[in-house]
């Protein structure tokens, strides 16, 4: 039986952790009230978080795009289809690739360094210190944290995605021959903005309430120890991860039905 008692422990652990990361996320959901009189708190979340990360994904959205004009043009000249090469680029971009692939590079990047920022907190004592100053931290450490993530992920996708397009254009068009009229006019009669684009604003604005949610609660549950903080940041690479993946098929499933 102690396979069954195994499972049953971390059923329990499982369930016990969701439960406390519901209450922190309504605990840090109650101070966006405060943080109306406190925009500065958001501005350098929104700097740490969303600007800081612009480089890597910027970076990212153009290879992407690259390699998406150069696996599309092989495919799709074997039936002579190149002219549609910019709907095939810019329709995986802003359906999957966009969002999925940011919030991945969210994850490695922005969600790891709020967990590690808001453990190391924990571990030195500061968050206790807040309390003692009669500061709610949840308020003051966890909302500005957890709004601007919300809020950086869908814009983040954006310009993966715009990148990924001109990464795509410039294979397509600057090195392969595709007729630059034709690659821009199929791809606006062909891609829809309800059907596409706000799918993927969906999907992105979902994937930044999950990665961000996550991250300050692994920062924020984890043991005050140099060990435990690691384990906190690697959990939350994972998980978040696995979060993605795992949403990316349920919302897809829903949006084509």
């Amino acid at each position: 039986m102690e396979w069954l008692a195994a499972l049953g422990r971390a059923g329990l652990s499982f369930s016990a952790g969701l439960g406390r990361a519901n209450l922190l996320l309504l605990a840090s959901l109650r101070g966006l009230a405060d943080l109306i009189w406190r925009p500065r708190l958001l501005f350098e979340q929104l700097y740490s978080i969303g600007v800081l990360t612009v480089l890597i994904i910027a970076v990212s959205g153009v290879f992407v795009g690259m390699v998406l004009g150069l696996q599309g043009y092989y495919i799709l000249s074997r039936f002579g289809a190149e002219a549609t090469l910019g709907v095939m680029v810019a329709a995986s971009l802003v359906r999957e690739l966009g969002p999925v692939v940011t919030a991945l590079l969210f994850a490695g990047r922005a969600g790891s360094a709020m967990a590690a920022e808001i453990g190391l907190m924990k571990a030195t004592e500061q968050l206790s210190g807040l309390e003692m100053m009669a500061v709610n931290p949840e308020h003051r450490v966890l909302t500005p944290r957890l709004i601007a993530g919300i809020l950086s992920m869908p814009l983040l996708a954006a310009l993966f995605s715009m990148l990924g397009v001109y990464g795509g254009w410039f294979v397509g068009v600057g090195l392969l021959g595709v007729d630059d009229g034709t690659y821009w006019a199929q791809m606006q009669s062909q891609i829809d903005w309800s059907g596409d684009v706000l799918n993927g604003v969906y999907k992105s604005l979902v994937f930044g309430i999950v990665c961000t949610w996550i991250a300050v609660f692994q920062g924020y549950d984890c043991d005050p120890t140099a060990e435990g903080v690691s384990r906190a940041t690697t959990r939350t690479v994972v998980h978040s991860s696995l979060a993605v993946l795992g949403l990316d098929f349920v919302l897809t499933a829903l949006m084509f039905n």
